[in-house]
Parts: C-alpha cells; sequence; structure tokens
C-alpha cells in the first residue's frame, strides 16, 4: 500500500497524510490562534482520536477545551450552546473535528461568535451574506475523521431548524477553513456503515455536481476523478478498514466532490435533506438510497452525460451500464433498496415534497423539479 502524503494550497491549505495530526497544534499557530475550540459531536467526544488531539493542543500550550453537544443533524439549539461556550471560554478560533455533523457546526460556531444577526439571516440566498460582520469571524482548523460531506473544504454549513424541521444552508466565504488536517489514520476506526453511507455522500456529491446543467468545466472535471476515486477505493475501505490508501483516497475524494458541488447539486440531495430533517436519517445513505430513483427520473436529460462518465470510470454499457453499476455498488455496501426498507413510512409524502422543491439543491437538478413530479420521484423511493 502507498503512504500517501501531500500538501495541497486549493481550495485551502491541506495537510494530507498518515500522522498528520501531530501537525494540529502548529496549524493553529499559523492561523493566530492561542486558545481553540474544539468542537465534534458526542459520539467522537471521548473517543482516543478526540482525546489525542486535545491533548496535541495542551501540550502545545494552547489549552484542553471540547464542546461535543452537536446532534448527528445539527441544529440551532446547539449552535447557540457552541456559541456560547466559545465566548465563556475566552476561544479565539475552532477546531472542526468529526464527520459533517461536527464539522458544519464547528464552523458556524466560528462564523456567529462574531455575529449579532440570528444566523438565519446568512441562508445562502443572493447576496444574504454580505449582512455578515466579517471582523468577529473566529479561524478554523478543520480535521475530518470521516470521508463524505467535504465539508472541511465548503464554505457553508447545513443546519437545521429546530421548529420547522427543514435544513437551512448558511454561506459565508469565510466558513472555508484556514487549515485542514486530512489524516487517513482517523478515518480507520469508523464502522462500515458508517464509511458506507460517507462514502456514497461523496460519490452523490461528484455525480451532482458533473449531472449539473450549469457551465462549470472545472468542477465538471473534479467530479468525474471523484467518481474514478470512489469505485476505485470505496470497496476496499469498506471491506479493509485498515487499509490507509483506501482510506487516504476516500478523503481527497470527499474534499473533491465538495470542491465540485459548486456547479450545483440536485434531486438526491434535495430529497435526502427534508428526509434527515424529519426522520434524523444518516444524510450520506439517504443520498444512497435514493440515488436509482433520481437516476431514472433525469434519464433523458443526462443519458448521454452520464455515457460519457461511465466510459472513463471504466464501464462498459453507457447509461445502463452505470445504472447497474450504482445497484451492485449499493449492494456491496449493504445499503437499502428503498426508503421502505430504510425504515421510512410513505405518509409524508406531500410534505417531504414541498420542503424538496424549496431546498437550494433543487435548482440543481436536471430535470426542472415541480411539487407533482417531486411527489413521483419520491412514491418510486419507496
Amino acid at each position: 500500500m502507498t503512504n500517501i502524503t501531500a500538501n495541497w494550497s486549493y481550495p485551502t491549505a491541506v495537510k494530507l497524510g498518515r500522522g498528520r495530526i501531530k501537525e494540529l497544534a502548529d496549524a493553529c499557530k499559523s492561523l493566530g490562534i492561542k486558545k481553540p475550540l474544539l468542537v465534534t459531536d458526542r459520539g467522537l467526544a471521548s473517543m482516543a482520536i478526540t482525546t489525542n488531539a486535545l491533548d496535541i493542543l495542551e501540550e502545545a500550550g494552547l489549552g484542553r477545551a471540547i464542546f461535543a453537544d452537536v446532534d448527528p443533524n445539527p441544529n440551532e439549539k446547539n449552535l447557540e450552546a457552541g456559541v456560547k461556550a466559545f465566548k465563556d471560554g475566552g476561544h479565539d478560533g475552532v477546531v472542526a473535528f468529526g464527520g459533517g455533523s461536527g464539522l458544519d457546526l464547528g464552523k458556524c460556531v466560528a462564523f456567529m461568535a462574531g455575529q449579532t444577526r440570528p444566523v438565519w439571516d446568512f441562508e445562502d440566498i443572493g447576496d444574504w451574506w454580505t449582512r455578515a460582520s466579517v471582523e468577529g469571524i473566529a479561524p478554523i482548523v478543520a480535521v475530518p475523521t470521516t470521508a463524505g460531506t467535504g465539508s472541511e473544504v465548503g464554505r457553508a454549513s447545513v443546519i437545521t431548524n429546530s421548529v420547522t424541521h427543514v435544513k437551512k444552508i448558511i454561506f459565508h466565504p469565510k466558513f472555508l477553513p484556514g487549515v485542514v488536517i486530512a489524516d487517513p489514520e482517523l478515518t480507520v476506526g469508523m464502522p462500515k456503515i458508517i464509511t458506507a453511507g460517507t462514502g456514497m455522500d461523496a460519490f452523490a456529491h461528484c455525480l451532482e455536481a458533473y449531472s449539473s446543467p450549469f457551465y462549470h468545466p472545472m468542477s465538471a472535471g473534479i467530479a468525474l476523478e471523484g467518481m474514478r476515486l470512489v469505485k476505485e477505493y470505496l470497496p476496499r475501505a469498506y471491506k479493509e478498514g485498515t487499509d490507509l490508501e483506501a482510506r487516504a483516497n476516500m478523503m481527497a475524494a470527499a474534499a473533491m466532490g465538495a470542491v465540485a458541488f459548486q456547479k450545483g447539486l440536485g434531486a438526491i440531495h434535495a430529497l435526502s435533506h427534508p428526509i434527515g430533517a424529519v426522520y434524523n436519517t444518516h444524510h450520506g445513505m439517504t443520498n444512497a438510497v435514493v440515488m436509482p430513483a433520481v437516476l431514472r427520473f433525469n434519464r433523458k436529460v443526462i443519458e448521454e452525460k452520464i455515457a460519457r462518465a461511465a466510459a472513463y470510470l471504466g464501464i462498459s454499457g453507457g447509461f445502463d451500464g452505470f445504472y447497474d453499476y450504482v445497484l451492485a455498488l449499493r449492494s456491496e455496501l449493504g445499503v437499502p433498496e428503498n426508503l421502505t426498507a430504510m425504515g421510512i413510512a410513505s405518509d409524508r409524502i406531500d410534505e417531504l415534497s414541498a420542503m424538496a422543491i424549496e431546498d437550494p439543491s433543487a435548482g440543481g437538478n436536471p430535470v426542472a423539479l415541480t411539487l407533482e413530479n417531486t411527489k413521483a420521484l419520491f412514491r418510486d423511493c419507496f
């Protein structure tokens, strides 16, 4: 197995490689952080990888502070508590540590620590991000422990409104962390189901970005190579969790997916977001469950484009070959066959559809989403 190590400056400073968590304190100091708050989720709070990160910070004279009151789909209550912990502790930066939930909330804590307006005022609509006070935004070091969302290289966080159960994308350019430490050893302990779900999230990002009708050739190229990395390395990471070459390549694929979806997302995410908000399902696994139905739904528009992707990925048979590959990959990873098998009831399709067509991802779908065709698409997922 190859020991992959790399330093990238795109889209931010990325330190990729085995054991590079040792550089955490130096990363903080490079951003002027003297008293970081490590933000992670409850499940990670007491794990060895987290306590080791806190040890590294403490030994470097940067203190030892953690906030872990983070739900799987983080909401504004988690955010409010995190900002309070940040301010009460006199912190001057955030180490966002974990999977999508820890990364998203950590980034949003650093952002909201300097704001006086409510978080919903910074939703990714038009130029709402210009409402923010830039001076108070704290610097961020991101440390992913999964390979899925790519939030470590993203300029947004997904926060669920606990009252309406709607996921909102909060955006500002300063959400982009100043340094990312992508150490594949941190992902070795992921359970198989999380390796599968997060890996399929990365694949969904790449697939939807590539399929989006918007013009962004750079993102399209990144999305294609991201899909290739997932095809080659996700089954390896799933079968053998200690395969560090596979783990490193999946971390790269996750980051690539997040960079690529500047081009847009689509119905996979537009359906997955309300399902996750209402039923608290794992985001990446939900993406994987609805993926085949969305491919069928979009086929008439993306057939030629997907055939080109299939050729690049070494899949014969054009669109049909690609579709069959997706089904086989899902089966290999133990993905539920449909939403029914996932344990979701079909009694709230009207509500979910109304939420889906309002989701920011909906606008990037190759086939325009209406209330009626979205209801039909949801029914096809059960």
